[in-house]
C-alpha cells in the first residue's frame, strides 16, 4: 500500500489537500444560490369555529422546482407570556393546472387531517401540503380550518407560504453531481487499474473494501439524478434516497470491519466475523428505508399526510432506530479501543490504524459541526424524517456534505492503492502485515536511526526470498 511509503511530510500534505478541497467546495457553496425560494399570501381573519375557506394558487412551476410545500402560520391576538397548544382539523382540496390551462381535481375526495397549534412567543409553522414531485405547472388549493372554538385568543391573520426548490440551485446541483460522478468514475478506474496485477488474495482488507465503496460512492452521487427533471414520477427521488442510504450503511459497515479485521490476521469467517456486523448495520438500513418509503407512499395517496399524524407508529420506529444506532456506536467504540490497545506497538499495522482513525475523526468532527449549525440543539429530534426542515437551506450545506464524503473516499483510495515500485510476492498469503509491501518500506521508520531498528518480519521474508532467487 502507498501508506507504507509516505513520510510524515507526505501525511501532512495528504490532510492539507483533503481540507483544501473540502474548503474549496464550501466556499463555492457559500457563493451559490439559496436552496429554497418562498412566496407568501396573507389573509386577515377573526376567531370563529371555522376559519376560511382560503383560495390559494401556487406560482408557475417547472421540473427544476423539484418539490412543493405549502405552510401556514397563524397569528393570535394574545399576550407574549402565554403558551397555547390545541388541536384542530384542516380540510384541503387540491386541483392541478396543466400547461393548456386544464384544471384537474387531483383526488376524488377532500383531505381532512388533524393539526396542532403550538404557540409561545409566536405560533409554529404548520406544513399543509407536500408534493414530492410536480405533475402540473400550477396548483390551486381550497383550505379550511375547523374546530377552533377552544382558542382563548382571536386569530388576527393567517399567512400561507409556498416553498419550492430554487431553479438556479437545481442547475447547480445537477452540475456538481455530474462533476462528482465523473471524478468518482475516474478514481474508481484508476484504483482498479492499480490493483490489476495483484491477485485478490494479496489485497489488504482496506483495499478490498475500497473496491466496494468506490462503486457505491458512484451510486451515492446518483448518475440517474437528471431523470428527476425528465420524468414526472416519484421513482427517481426514491432511487436517490435508496442509493444514499445504501452507501452510508456500507460506510458504517466498513468502519466495523476494518477496526475488527485489522486485529484478525487469519481467515475472517462469514458467520462469526461478518454476520453480526451486517445484522446491526442491516437493521439501520431497513429502518431508514422503511421511514422513507412509508412517508413517500402515504404522501402519494394524500399530499396532506404528515408523519406526526401516525404518532404511535412513528414513535416506535424512532425508538427502534435510536436503539440500533446506540448499539452500533458502542460496538464501534469497543473495537476502536481494543484495536488501539492491542496494536499500538506493531509496525505497519499501527500506522494503518492511526491514519484511518485520524482521517475519520476529522470527517466526523466536520460532520457534527455542519449538523449542529444546520439543526442546532434539535439535531436528535424528528429531523431524520424527510420534510422541509431536513432539506438544505443553502448551497454550502449541500456541497459540504457531498464534498466531504467524496474527498474522504478519494483520500482513502489514494493512500490504500499500491505504490509504483511495489514488490509483488506471490508466495505470501493474504496477510495485512505483508500485503503489498515494497522495497522502500525501510524508509518508513518514524523513530530514531535506521540502523538501530530491528529487521521487520516482512523485510526478512523478502531478503530470504531474494537470496533464494539469486541462487537459482
Amino acid at each position: 500500500m502507498r501508506l507504507y511509503t509516505l513520510s510524515k511530510r507526505h501525511f501532512v500534505l495528504v490532510f492539507v489537500v483533503f481540507l483544501v478541497c473540502f474548503g474549496l467546495t464550501l466556499f463555492i457553496g457559500i457563493a451559490g444560490p439559496n436552496v429554497i425560494e418562498a412566496k407568501n399570501s396573507r389573509f386577515e381573519s377573526n376567531n370563529t369555529s371555522k376559519v376560511g375557506p382560503f383560495k390559494l394558487q401556487s406560482p408557475v412551476l417547472s421540473t427544476y422546482n423539484q418539490q412543493l410545500w405549502l405552510t401556514c402560520k397563524i397569528q393570535l391576538d394574545k399576550a407574549d407570556d402565554f403558551s397555547i397548544q390545541t388541536n384542530f382539523t384542516m380540510a384541503v382540496q387540491i386541483h392541478g393546472v396543466t400547461p393548456d390551462a386544464t384544471v384537474t381535481f387531483i383526488s376524488s375526495q377532500d383531505h381532512a387531517r388533524p393539526r396542532t397549534i403550538r404557540c409561545t412567543q409566536k405560533c409554529e409553522e404548520i406544513i399543509v401540503v407536500h408534493l414530492g414531485y410536480l405533475n402540473y405547472t400550477q396548483y390551486r388549493l381550497l383550505i379550511g380550518f375547523e374546530n377552533l372554538k377552544q382558542l382563548r385568543f382571536d386569530i388576527t391573520a393567517v399567512t400561507f407560504t409556498w416553498k419550492t426548490y430554487n431553479p438556479t440551485f437545481s442547475q447547480v446541483e445537477i452540475w456538481f453531481r455530474f462533476v462528482f460522478v465523473v471524478l468518482t468514475f475516474m478514481v474508481t478506474c484508476l484504483y482498479a487499474h492499480s490493483l490489476r496485477k495483484f491477485s485478490m488474495r494479496d489485497w489488504g482488507i482496506e483495499q478490498k473494501w475500497m473496491s466496494l465503496l468506490l462503486p457505491l460512492l458512484l451510486l451515492y452521487n446518483d448518475p440517474f439524478f437528471p431523470l428527476t427533471f425528465l420524468v414526472n414520477s416519484w421513482f427517481p427521488g426514491m432511487l436517490d434516497d435508496l442509493f444514499q442510504s445504501l452507501f452510508l450503511c456500507a460506510l458504517l459497515l466498513f468502519w466495523l470491519c476494518i477496526y475488527h479485521g485489522i486485529r484478525v490476521q487469519g481467515e475472517r469467517k462469514c458467520l462469526t466475523f461478518y454476520m453480526p456486523k451486517v445484522f446491526i448495520v442491516g437493521l439501520l438500513w431497513i429502518a431508514s428505508v422503511t421511514l422513507g418509503v412509508w412517508q413517500t407512499v402515504n404522501e402519494l395517496h394524500d399530499p396532506t399526510y404528515q408523519y406526526k399524524v401516525d404518532a404511535g407508529n412513528f414513535q416506535g420506529m424512532k425508538i427502534f432506530f435510536f436503539v440500533i444506532a446506540s448499539t452500533y456506536i458502542l460496538y464501534l467504540l469497543f473495537l476502536i479501543i481494543r484495536a488501539c490497545t492491542e496494536l499500538r506497538n506493531m509496525p505497519y499495522i499501527d500506522l494503518r490504524l492511526k491514519f484511518l482513525t485520524a482521517l475519520t475523526f476529522v470527517v466526523l468532527i466536520i460532520s457534527i459541526v455542519i449538523l449542529y449549525l444546520r439543526f442546532g440543539s434539535q439535531v436528535l429530534q424528528d429531523n431524520f424524517v424527510a420534510e422541509l426542515s431536513t432539506h438544505y437551506h443553502n448551497s454550502a450545506e449541500f456541497l459540504s456534505f457531498y464534498g466531504l464524503l467524496n474527498f474522504y473516499l478519494y483520500t482513502l483510495s489514494f493512500v490504500y492503492s499500491p505504490s509504483r515500485n511495489t514488490l509483488y510476492e506471490s508466495h505470501l498469503k493474504d496477510n495485512p502485515t505483508f500485503s503489498m509491501l515494497n522495497d522502500s518500506d525501510d524508509d518508513v521508520i518514524y523513530g530514531s536511526d535506521y540502523e538501530e531498528m530491528p529487521l521487520h518480519n516482512g523485510q526478512a521474508v523478502r531478503a530470504k526470498y531474494k537470496a533464494e532467487s539469486d541462487s537459482e
